[in-house]
């Protein structure tokens, strides 16, 4: 999680956006070893993308039959709907087949539908909220704050 922080702070700060990190990262049990499939940050990509959406389309092609095996860290619960009417990160997931998310800050009230993880777990995904580094992570958006 602590590398997804530091994605998030790649992010530029925009009044009007949330600078979120995401980490994909694949164990493999038969050599146990562990490695970082990809990083990605909010608005890393060209559009209107999010962190988890920019770590999954850098995944290489040869790595995307591991997603299902692999664990994605963001700094933010995945969202379940764009108004932008862009896929969500929670359908990003599901499609790519990660059994494993974890996250450290609750979607905001004011967002559309904050179901991701209701929808995730329907989906049979563990979810797990790193509720330890919350506060952490809300600082990385402070600049939304009025």
């Amino acid at each position: 999680m602590r590398l997804a922080m530091s994605e998030a702070k790649k992010c530029t700060p925009v009044e009007s956006a949330y600078n979120v990190g995401a980490v994909i990262v694949h164990y493999s049990p038969e050599s146990d070893t562990t490695e970082i499939l990809s990083v990605g940050h909010s608005r890393e990509l060209p559009g209107n993308t999010h962190a988890e959406q920019c770590a999954l389309d850098k995944v290489s092609k040869s790595d995307l039959a591991k997603l299902k095996d692999s664990k994605i860290f963001t700094t933010m619960e995945p969202c379940s709907l764009r108004v932008s009417g862009l896929k969500s990160c929670t359908d990003r997931i599901l499609e790519h087949g990660l059994k494993h998310v974890y996250f450290a800050v609750k979607e905001p009230p004011h967002f559309v539908n904050c179901n991701g993880i209701q929808i995730l777990k329907d989906n049979g995904v563990t979810v797990v909220h790193t509720e330890e580094l919350d506060q952490e992570c809300k600082l990385l958006n402070s600049h939304l704050e009025k």
